[in-house]
């Protein structure tokens, strides 16, 4: 894909009712150019998938969607085989859909957990005693990378750096003694606002910034992604008032270094980890 067709993938990902950030094209554009790819059928777009490589290690793979009148004819598993192609001998990553994670299977993708999407609609925000909050951009970004290397399989500074540039995305984070203990960012979609990512080292970190990110969204309609092993980020969002909605099942093919899941509260993007 060029990358001005980064936004087709977008769009059919808002049909598949997935509901992405109105401006996740920015991004997902920063970590691979090449990454993203388009299958053609008579000149028209028949299907779409994402195989980022975050390094030499690492790959993730979303945005597997074919049009529906198209499906069943072969054209997704060529695309599919060509994005593999494209990751090399990375491992791979990706978020599965309930009904195509026995396909994934037979690909050699092995579940590793599953990823639950919450939904609330005007959560409360403010939560007195809270630790006060900072605006993410004032952490020096060595910090903030260094962070999030520890609850992902690859180090993502050029993601992190669009994702905190692009417009209308805002991040609230928790400094103790000029230290992070805990940050996130929350940006507008095609419906209300997904949180995202949500990482601290503690409940209470975790806590304040969540409160900070919900005041930013003035009442209205959020969405958090949890890793269900993470019985205090589930907790959290009980407590906020949040209610499960969808589902992934995080798998993986290959090997991949260990991450902190009890640091992640809110999982970045079910399309690029």
């Amino acid at each position: 894909m060029r990358l001005e067709e980064i936004p087709l993938a977008i769009d059919w990902a808002a049909r598949e009712g997935w509901n992405p950030g109105l401006a996740d094209a920015h991004g997902f554009a920063a970590v691979d150019r090449e990454g993203f790819l388009i299958a053609e059928l008579g000149g028209t777009p028949a299907a779409v998938i994402s195989v980022v490589n975050y390094d030499q290690a690492f790959s993730f793979l979303g945005f597997y969607i074919v049009r529906p009148e198209l499906r069943g004819r072969g054209l997704g598993f060529e695309l599919w085989q060509a994005g593999l192609a494209h990751a090399g001998g990375r491992s791979i990553g990706l978020d599965g859909v309930v009904a195509q994670q026995a396909n994934y299977g037979r690909q050699g993708f092995a579940f590793s957990h599953r990823n639950i999407r919450y939904r609330a609609i005007g959560a409360a925000g403010t939560d007195v005693g809270a630790e006060a909050t900072s605006d993410l951009r004032d952490v020096p970004f060595a910090q903030l990378a260094a962070d999030d290397a520890r609850v992902f399989p690859a180090a993502r500074p050029a993601f992190l750096q669009a994702w905190l540039d692009t417009p209308g995305h805002v991040g609230r984070a928790v400094l103790r003694q000029g230290r992070l203990a805990g940050w996130g960012v929350i940006r507008p979609a095609r419906a209300g606002f997904k949180i995202g990512p949500l990482n601290a080292k503690d409940p209470q970190a975790a806590a304040a910034v969540l409160a900070a990110l919900l005041d930013e969204a003035g009442g209205g309609e959020v969405f958090l992604d949890v890793p269900e092993p993470n019985a205090a980020a589930v907790a959290l969002a009980g407590r906020h008032g949040f209610a499960p909605v969808f589902e992934t099942a995080r798998m993986y093919r290959g090997p991949v270094r260990p991450v902190a899941l009890e640091r992640v509260y809110g999982v970045a993007s079910f399309e690029l980890g």
